[in-house]
């Protein structure tokens, strides 16, 4: 039997209803005779002094004595040995140690066996996610160098890196997000393997790829992980829209940070985080048109980029498995980004039409990060805050004058002229030309009625 590996640690600052929980399930695994630990990232944010969001529990127990124990339970992956148990409003995850047989589809093993502790840490990812703490005795539980590679912040594969990246082509850009997230190296074997494997990422399902690139860009470190997405070839294989911004160049003008892709570096380099999910999208994607419409006349020029940028970006959120209200996001943020450089010459009924645009707040933002992350002039973003501020709801949305049902008794039979009054008498009252209702169905009569339309 492997001798256990265990050094004294008590932990401070830990959230004490969920470790206090995860405890007392880990108490009464041990009160039926099984061993249970603390097991993964828990532990490894526990060390790193990092917020723990939750804990997951490993033991000896098998999945029907799990159940059998734990009556508020969900059996989430019992053919994996995993059972989802909830404890005082908090759901954990206890899986039964295990060794995994073969994987044949990059994702899956074809079958489990149940183990030891051992043999359970040595099929996980990476060093550092294949600690255990056995909160009862309080100690550390590291059969695979995980406290060593913490200590050099460094990522590395448990056992030979191309084995770890066959058996889940996933962990290529989770080696990613956990470096930039944690701010730590890879190590340079598991970087070989990474870059030589980055094609397989493609066999992995799309909506696996989107939630991975999410959590690698909302999440602190995303112009790390950008860099590291392009440089491994993951970005490539995964985005070649976005690998093409690479040494695109820009007017200086404008960019003195460099190319396009800098320049998007630059953006999340300078976000507050964590990032909405559209916004990180709208980030990436709000230049991704630029490549392809690079031309040099008189100067550097991207025409159309705006428009051919929804484009591509409604492909791209579409081939990600990403739901329509979400494409229609982030497709709206590109389409928009480039007003903000009008808004101190708009009329004041299209500038207020403009500050209550749907997520104004995400398009107010994506144009805050577009300044920073290149001229780093802030007045446009200025002048839209302080309009808000002056304006107020009321005088941004006010309630309308008139309704269809006001045309009709005016004598209008419905059809597109119905559109075309409204939004003229809105345009009015937004402009402070027309502030009641009779004095707009005054300006119906004698505009339209008068006229004879």
């Amino acid at each position: 039997m492997t001798p256990e590996p265990a050094r004294p640690y008590e932990p401070s600052g830990v959230d004490p209803v969920l470790f206090g929980a995860a405890g007392r399930i880990v108490a009464t695994l041990h009160a039926a005779g099984f061993t249970a630990y603390f097991a993964g990232g828990c532990i490894r944010d526990l060390l790193l002094g990092r917020p723990v969001q939750d804990v997951d529990i490993a033991t000896d127990a098998v999945p029907a004595e799990i159940q059998r124990l734990f009556p508020d339970h969900r059996a989430v992956g019992a053919q994996f040995g995993v059972i989802l148990v909830k404890l005082e409003g908090i759901s954990f995850e206890v899986a039964t140690f295990r060794a995994d047989l073969a994987y044949r589809d990059g994702r899956h093993p074809e079958g489990i066996r149940f183990s030891t502790p051992a043999e359970d840490a040595r099929r996980r990812d990476f060093t550092v996610n294949g600690l255990f703490y056995d909160p009862r005795r309080r100690v550390i539980i590291d059969y695979v160098g995980g406290e060593a590679d913490l200590a050099a912040r460094c990522i590395r594969t448990i056992g030979a890196p191309d084995d770890r990246f066959s058996e889940d082509h996933l962990r290529l850009m989770r080696a990613v997000r956990f470096a930039a997230g944690l701010e730590f190296t890879i190590d340079a074997a598991t970087w070989q393997s990474l870059r030589r494997l980055a094609p397989a990422i493609l066999r992995v399902a799309p909506e696996r790829i989107r939630e991975e690139l999410l959590k690698a860009l909302t999440r602190r470190g995303a112009d790390t992980a950008l860099d590291l997405l392009e440089r491994s070839g993951l970005l490539a294989a995964v985005l070649p829209e976005a690998s093409a911004m690479v040494g695109i160049p820009q007017p200086e003008t404008y960019h003195p940070e460099g190319d396009v892709f800098t320049h998007v570096q630059a953006m999340f380099a300078a976000a507050d985080y964590p990032l909405p999910d559209a916004l990180a999208m709208g980030i990436l994607l709000h230049d991704i048109a630029k490549p392809p419409t690079f031309r040099i006349r008189d100067r550097i020029r991207f025409h159309g980029h705006v428009e051919l940028g929804v484009d591509l970006s409604r492909r791209i959120m579409e081939r990600l498995r990403f739901s329509r209200e979400e494409t229609e996001r982030v497709c709206a943020l590109v389409a928009s980004h480039l007003q903000f450089m009008h808004v101190q010459e708009m009329r004041p009924s299209r500038l207020k039409r403009f500050l209550r645009m749907d997520d104004f707040d995400l398009h107010l933002e994506l144009h805050r990060l577009d300044c920073l992350g290149s001229h780093r002039l802030l007045d446009h973003h200025t002048f839209c805050r302080e309009q808000l501020a002056a304006l107020g709801t009321a005088a941004i949305s006010p309630p309308p004058l008139l309704s269809g049902r006001d045309l009709i008794e005016l004598g209008f039979q419905p059809g597109p002229l119905f559109k075309t009054i409204l939004h003229e008498v809105e345009t009015l009252q937004l402009e402070d030309r027309l502030t009641t209702r009779e004095a707009a169905l005054e300006h119906v009569r004698r505009r339209y009625l008068a006229a004879g339309l």
